[in-house]
């Protein structure tokens, strides 16, 4: 299957103003792409790209005083099978899982691992191994945490999620990392595309997070806030929490003027 991505993303500033920006596709999709991305920035300014410390695709630009816009447009082709999964996935003990992986257990500024240390083995000790433990962590975010965008909250915590049980898709998965983690299952925010396909459509478009664990000697996609496995996500960033994945970040005043994302399926390109 093929999917058409994109954005339309307006801001104001009122001076020049440097901004790092994540909106590309990740390197691991730069082979399903059929065609290049075509982002632009308006006015013109020059861009810098480099690859951060997670494998992201980063640029940097200093944006014109007044308004900018961040547009792209890209045809990816995606296997349309859901999100992979094994039932008898196994956790790892500590000492065996490799270097890289270890960051992905510790505290992060949204994912507050000492704090909820003893909330998630009262929650979950009983829950079995591996994949299952990590079904009962979906379970219990996806069934008591309320989504709503008017809970958005830019300083929200897991530890503010676990408290007020509620939030948006970024919060159900800081929580749903910071249990993993809790429980020594390495766990990272991934954040890209997921359109509505093969579910009933779901309107405002927007980008998605989800996250990723390590059992059984790889990463497996996961998602408390659907709590299902879904067909068509297109990767753009990893990171321990939201803080490294933020999609643009502004270094001095920008208000958001226009927001519109799309991710829909297509019959050819």
């Amino acid at each position: 299957m093929f999917i058409r991505i994109g954005y339309d993303v307006v801001f104001d500033l009122p001076a020049p103003t440097p901004m790092l920006l994540l909106l590309n596709v990740h390197p691991s999709r730069f082979g399903s792409l059929r065609g290049p991305e075509k982002l632009s920035v308006e006015p013109f300014v020059p861009m810098r790209t480099y690859t951060d410390s997670f494998g992201n695709t980063c640029a940097r630009i200093v944006a014109q005083a007044g308004q900018v816009r961040f547009h792209n447009d890209a045809i990816v082709y995606d296997d349309g099978l859901p999100d992979a999964y094994e039932p008898t996935a196994r956790q790892h003990p500590v000492e065996d899982l490799p270097d890289d992986a270890l960051q992905f257990l510790l505290s992060s500024r949204y994912c507050e691992v000492d704090m909820l240390k003893d909330i998630a083995w009262s929650l979950f000790s009983g829950a079995g191994d591996g994949t299952a433990r990590v079904n009962a962590i979906c379970e219990w975010v996806h069934t008591n945490v309320t989504f709503g965008y008017h809970f958005a909250r830019d300083t929200m915590s897991a530890a503010d999620v676990y408290r007020e049980r509620k939030g948006v898709c970024r919060d159900f998965t800081h929580l749903a990392i910071a249990f993993c983690r809790c429980l020594n299952i390495p766990a990272r925010y991934a954040t890209g595309y997921m359109g509505e396909i093969g579910v009933p459509p779901a309107p405002p478009g927007d980008f998605s997070a989800w996250f990723e664990v390590y059992l059984g000697g790889r990463w497996w996609t996961r998602d408390a806030r659907h709590n299902a496995r879904r067909i068509g996500r297109v990767l753009m960033a990893r990171g321990r929490d939201a803080t490294d994945v933020a999609l643009t970040t502004a270094f001095g005043v920008a208000n958001l003027r226009q927001f519109t994302v799309w991710t829909d399926e297509v019959s050819s390109f």
